[in-house]
């Protein structure tokens, strides 16, 4: 069997942008991934609200993405891939940071699983990294997004530049799939079935 980790913030986790609460296991991406690749895949979702890349959050706490990607990839080896779809949170205010270092951020998360032991035999697994899609219009984020429109857009040209630069998968999702204008961040079900479908194809072509 082969094991997957989903490695993400809020839309991993399943954050449903109109009731404020978590969709159904079978409605989140990374279900919709599970539930498309069948029995042979093993999907672990690791999502949590605020997750950043690697800044520590100096409001909410505990969110650095760095400071967790270690254990939690000791915690569920051996991993045949791991899957990071992160960065919108980087586009807080409170961060002040371009689409470029966002994009840096989550290169170093790459490079961490590439350097680790977590697959087979004491290899490193392979990485699909996510580009998170534009921010759309922010109703009550947009003092907490302030200007992420904008910078939000840039994400998929830095990350495609991260990917190649480190030799991993990548995956533009603005090409898939579009934030809600109910928040301005999060995705609405029918975004999570198409962007779990979508992963789902470029997973049976990596492992």
């Amino acid at each position: 069997m082969k094991r997957i980790l989903c490695f993400g913030d809020s839309n991993t986790w399943g954050y449903d942008p109109s009731t404020q609460d978590r969709f159904d296991r079978d409605v989140r991406w990374a279900g919709v991934l599970r539930n498309t690749l069948g029995a042979a895949y093993e999907v672990i979702e690791e999502g949590l609200n605020g997750r950043t890349t690697v800044w520590d959050d100096p409001i909410e706490g505990y969110k650095c993405g760095k400071d967790y990607l270690i254990p939690c990839l000791e915690t569920h080896r051996p991993l045949d891939l791991v899957i990071i779809m992160l960065g919108t949170n980087d586009l807080k205010k409170r961060f002040s940071l371009s689409a470029f270092d966002i994009a840096q951020g989550a290169g170093v998360l790459v490079r961490l699983v590439q350097q680790s032991a977590a697959g087979r035999a004491g290899a490193a697994p392979a990485v699909l990294l996510l580009a998170p899609p534009p921010v759309a219009k922010l109703t009550w984020f947009d003092q907490m997004f302030e200007g992420a429109e904008v910078k939000s857009q840039k994400l998929g040209f830095y990350y495609r530049q991260v990917a190649e630069e480190l030799g991993c998968a990548f995956l533009d999702t603005a090409t898939v799939i579009v934030s809600s204008d109910l928040d301005g961040i999060h995705f609405e079900a029918a975004e999570h079935r198409k962007l779990g479908e979508a992963v789902a194809q470029q997973v049976r072509e990596l492992v």
